[in-house]
C-alpha cells in the first residue's frame, strides 16, 4: 500500500465569521480545534502525510498551534495560496485582495504532493466514516486510462450539512444510474426552513430536497490531477473580463468541467455522517457542545 496524503484547505479569510482566524478557534473540551479532529480521523483511517494549505501570514500560528504537534504523528508539509501564484503571462489585478478560490488552493500543492490525496476544508467536521472510505478508495491501484481521471468524493445529504444561523454554499450533485457523479452545481445561500430547505435568491425561496447529495469539498484525487488543475486555471484566467476582481476558480466547478468533457469520472462514496462547522459566530456553541458529547461517548479521547 502506497503513501496517501491529506490536503487541508485553510487559507480562507473567514469573512462570515467576523474578526479572528476561525480555523484556530478552540471547540474541543481541552481547547482542541476542528483541525485536531480532522487530522486524528485521517491518521486513524490510514493517511500518513498532512499538507496544510495556508496563507503565508498564518504560517507562524499554524506551526505553533498545529504543525509542531502533528509533526510528531505524521509527515507534515505546507503549501501557500498566494494572490500572485499565477501562470506565466498573468498578473494579479492591483485591486484584488482575496485568494483565487479552492482550485488555486489545491494547485498550490503541486510541489509537495506526489501521491494520491484527499482534500478537506479546515473548518468542517466530516465524521469518521468518510475518511475510511476515501482512504480505501485511494489505496487501490487506479491508473489514468485514455486520459480519464479517476476521482472520488464523499456524498453528504444536504439536510445534514446546514447551519441554523444562516445560508450556506454547497455543491449540489446529480448522480447517474451507477451512482457516479454526472454533474455538480455550486449553489449559494441554502437555508433551513420549517419543512426542509430552500435556496434563497433575491429574497425568493426555492425548495430543495434535504436528501439531495452534496459535496462538502471532501475529494479523493490522484497526483496527476494537479497538472490538469493548472491547465484549467489558465483557461479560467483567460476567460475573465477586464476589471473582474472577484471571480474564483472553484474546485467543484473544475471537476464538473472535467466530467462534462469526458475527462474524468467521480465515484460518490455515500455517507450518512452529519457535518458541522463554524460558518457563523452563532455556530460556536453548537459545535462545542457536539464535541463535548462525542468526547463523553468515547468517540474521541479528552486529551486528543
Amino acid at each position: 500500500m502506497g503513501k496517501t496524503a491529506l490536503a487541508i484547505m485553510a487559507a480562507g479569510i473567514g469573512s462570515r465569521f467576523g474578526k479572528g482566524i476561525k480555523q484556530l478557534e478552540p471547540v474541543g473540551p481541552n481547547g482542541q480545534i476542528i483541525l485536531d479532529y480532522s487530522v486524528h480521523d485521517a491518521l486513524e483511517a490510514g493517511f500518513d502525510k498532512v499538507v496544510f494549505i495556508i496563507r503565508r501570514d498564518l504560517e507562524k500560528d499554524f506551526r505553533d498551534i498545529i504543525g509542531k504537534r502533528i509533526e510528531q504523528k505524521a509527515e507534515v508539509a505546507y503549501a501557500f495560496q498566494e494572490l500572485d501564484d499565477l501562470p506565466k503571462g498573468f498578473t494579479c489585478p492591483p485591486d484584488r485582495t482575496k485568494p483565487w478560490g479552492t482550485g488555486q488552493a489545491i494547485m498550490a500543492c503541486r510541489d509537495v504532493i506526489k501521491e494520491p490525496f484527499m482534500v478537506i476544508n479546515a473548518d468542517d467536521y466530516y465524521g469518521k466514516e468518510p475518511y475510511g472510505k476515501l482512504h480505501e478508495y485511494l489505496s487501490a491501484e487506479r491508473d489514468v486510462q485514455d486520459g480519464i481521471e479517476p476521482i472520488c468524493m464523499a456524498g453528504f445529504r444536504l439536510g445534514s450539512t446546514l447551519s441554523d444561523h444562516g445560508g450556506v454554499t454547497r455543491g449540489v450533485c446529480r448522480l447517474n444510474d451507477k451512482g457516479q457523479l454526472s454533474g455538480i452545481t455550486e449553489t449559494f445561500n441554502i437555508v433551513k426552513t420549517a419543512d426542509g430547505a430552500a435556496v434563497v435568491t433575491d429574497g425568493v425561496e426555492t425548495p430543495i430536497s434535504v436528501d439531495v447529495p452534496v459535496s462538502m469539498n471532501m475529494w479523493g484525487l490522484q497526483a496527476s490531477f494537479l497538472s490538469l488543475l493548472e491547465d484549467g486555471f489558465v483557461r479560467f484566467l483567460s476567460g475573465l473580463k477586464e476589471g473582474d476582481i472577484k471571480s474564483e476558480y472553484l474546485l467543484p466547478g473544475f471537476i464538473d468541467e472535467l466530467l462534462q468533457s469526458g475527462r474524468a469520472y467521480v465515484d460518490v462514496l455515500d455517507t450518512k455522517e452529519s457535518w458541522f462547522g463554524v460558518t457563523y459566530q452563532e455556530d460556536k456553541k453548537y459545535v462545542r457542545d457536539a464535541f463535548l458529547e462525542l468526547t463523553r461517548k468515547g468517540v474521541y479521547p479528552a486529551d486528543l
